[in-house]
């Protein structure tokens, strides 16, 4: 076996064909889209190179055929949120059902890290945002949502074999929309109804882009980004995110709860992309790009419809008083008249007490488990695991 680092038009290639090899025999796998995946390595595109480094590589078999990938990566915004324990990350890992191979791709992502000064890896994980590529999949082996991993049950023996210990679980729920919610949600917003005529409840459909951004960065900033390991964000990168989300969004699904007209809450959500792209391939090139706007439109008139839940999140201020419940009540109703049937929300840490609550609240349930791991590199030290939010 050779271990190559990515660096020619080949081994890009290679890296980005090799799980159409893994997953031949897995039907309810999903390509990932190859742009997406080559815009986490190109510093044009990803702005974390900025304040970071990455690279890949890839190992052959005798025969020069791909049998294995990996990247690491150092962020240094997030290498040290551990005060304690300079941490990189490993990602995008794919490997044949042999443990002497993954063992070198660890290895030698391992010894990457620590030449840069890392203690430990974490994995597998994305260099970038946490909603996406980020935790291996140990349950649920149904069809992944967009801009999540699908993988065979056999990674998880190669990664604890290696050493990796579970760091956190991170959980994906579903519903059906149109299943009742528990009547104290109703309650909840009847009483905002009559009492507290200075919240408001709407989605964004009407509203500009920017105000759209605007409104996101506020909450965004208030109610997750003193969580660790989540960076503050600027209003130019909400604008970004607002641009990206546009060809696929429907406003319909990006709720705000207000308060006095200061957004105090949102829950966002988009349709299922996977849905469409499993019709479409990984490659968005012309033809790609026409099929995609086909099946959009096929998508938009057929049922069942999906949705993903892509961030929920209440300003610290404002928490306990229900807001969210009467937030999902009006959401509710809007997300059942625009068609949609079921919603899987992703990306549930089980060190968020508080936000699992509310799933089971909401009567949502249980549907993938993915794990992000941490292995240390002195195997004397103690291990701890992700803090719960308190």
């Amino acid at each position: 076996m050779s271990l190559l680092e990515v660096s020619t038009a080949r081994h890009r290639r290679q890296f980005l064909e090799l799980p159409a090899r893994i997953y031949r025999n897995h039907p309810n796998w999903i390509s990932p889209i190859d742009n997406d995946i080559e815009a986490a390595f190109d510093p044009r595109r990803n702005p974390n190179f900025q304040h970071g480094t990455a690279t890949r590589w890839v190992l052959t078999d005798a025969q020069g055929s791909a049998i294995g990938r990996i990247a690491a990566f150092v962020n240094e915004l997030t290498a040290h949120a551990d005060t304690t324990l300079a941490t990189g990350g490993i990602g995008f890992f794919e490997c044949i059902n042999d443990q002497a191979a993954a063992n070198q791709l660890f290895s030698i992502a391992q010894e990457w890290l620590m030449a840069r000064g890392m203690e430990a890896m974490d994995g597998p994980i994305n260099f970038g945002e946490r909603d996406r590529f980020w935790g291996l999949l140990v349950s649920g082996f149904t069809e992944p949502n967009y801009g999540m991993f699908y993988h065979p049950p056999y990674y998880q023996q190669l990664f604890e074999h290696y050493g990796f210990q579970v760091y956190f679980k991170q959980y994906t729920c579903h519903r059906e929309v149109a299943e009742p919610l528990h009547p104290s949600f109703a309650r909840t917003a009847e009483r905002y109804a009559q009492e507290e005529p200075d919240y408001t409840f709407a989605h964004s459909a009407g509203r500009s882009a920017d105000q759209m951004a605007r409104d996101f960065h506020h909450v965004y900033n208030l109610a997750w980004a003193n969580h660790s390991g989540i960076n503050p964000m600027t209003l130019d990168k909400a604008h970004q995110l607002v641009r990206q989300m546009r060809p696929v969004m429907d406003t319909r699904l990006l709720w705000f709860a207000y308060h006095e007209g200061e957004p105090v809450a949102f829950f966002v959500s988009l349709p299922e992309l996977n849905q469409i792209f499993k019709h479409v391939g990984p490659r968005l090139n012309l033809g790609g790009k026409i099929r995609f706007v086909w099946e959009k439109w096929r998508y938009e008139r057929r049922q069942p419809r999906k949705m993903f839940g892509v961030i929920f999140g209440v300003v610290p201020a404002h928490q306990g008083k229900g807001v969210e419940s009467a937030m999902l009540v009006h959401a509710q109703e809007a997300l059942v008249a625009a068609g949609y049937t079921e919603i899987e929300m992703n990306w549930i840490g089980d060190f968020n007490p508080r936000m699992l609550a509310l799933t089971r609240a909401i009567g949502a349930r249980i549907s993938k488990t993915h794990v992000t791991y941490r292995k240390l590199f002195d195997p004397t030290r103690r291990f701890e695991r992700s803090a719960i939010i308190r």
